[in-house]
């Protein structure tokens, strides 16, 4: 019992390297006696939230303390902590900067909970951001984030975003299911060689009335013969493009080739 007193009276008041050396100690009382430490600054704090092997309860004091949380270190060290609590992770991630938004939201071992928050965090601030950094996120941010950026159809943006690794096709035919598809983006997505020969991008694109018509002409013959009798239907498509499709319909019945009948 001695010997444990003395290694709390030793925390509240090491410096140098014996307080480094205190940062490793396995009690929870001594680590706890560290953060009273006048010696204690922000570079200790963030070398202790790199143990991995911290307790909860420890990151939840640490997160108790108002004259830690000052220290934007302690609240990314807290964040990215494997064994935070749930509610502390979601209180602070409002808290983070946008590239650590961005690690935070691409982190495996980050929970599903706090990487889909992270995203958001990132969407809402798009309006605010400089061009810069929306070139940044359009070029690796997340696929959600890239897709929000898609839609907005800036000219430097757009290409970044639709070559982004983490983009995913329902990010594309969410942005083309829009009400309004800006005309730039339509014609990005088309003309693109990887999204263009996706059949349910080129199926949302001859739904889409500013995607370029020659090049929605040109998907016709790939689509089934279903897919454009439903697409036919008074009110999907603008008439002059319905009468083509109309004209497809009828030209693969002659021809004998009613694909997906």
């Amino acid at each position: 019992m001695a010997g444990a007193e003395h290694e709390i009276e030793r925390a509240l008041t090491a410096v140098g390297e014996e307080l480094q050396a205190l940062l490793y100690h396995t009690s929870k009382e001594v680590l706890s006696a560290l953060l009273k430490n006048p010696a204690f600054d922000e570079s200790k704090l963030a070398l202790l939230l790199t143990r991995k092997d911290l307790p909860a309860e420890m990151l939840e004091e640490v997160a108790s303390r108002k004259s830690l949380l000052k220290s934007y270190a302690a609240k990314r060290g807290l964040i990215f902590h494997p064994r935070t609590p749930r509610l502390i992770g979601l209180r602070l991630i409002r808290e983070l900067y946008v590239m650590d938004l961005v690690q935070l939201a691409l982190s495996p071992a980050v929970s599903m909970e706090l990487r889909r928050l992270a995203e958001e965090q990132l969407i809402a601030r798009l309006p605010q951001l400089p061009l810069g950094q929306r070139i940044t996120l359009a070029r690796r941010g997340p696929g959600r984030v890239a897709g929000a950026l898609l839609v907005q159809g800036h000219v430097q943006v757009l290409p970044l975003a639709l070559n982004n690794p983490f983009l995913s096709e329902s990010q594309i035919l969410k942005a083309l299911a829009r009400e309004k598809v800006p005309t730039p983006v339509a014609q990005a997505i088309a003309n693109h060689p990887k999204w263009s020969q996706s059949y349910n991008v080129r199926l949302a694109l001859v739904r889409t009335p500013t995607a370029p018509l020659a090049i929605v002409l040109g998907f016709l013959p790939q689509l089934t013969v279903s897919d454009l009798r439903e697409l036919t239907a008074p009110g999907i498509i603008p008439e002059n493009l319905r009468r083509y499709l109309q004209a497809e319909v009828q030209r693969r019945i002659r021809s004998g080739r009613e694909v997906g009948k």
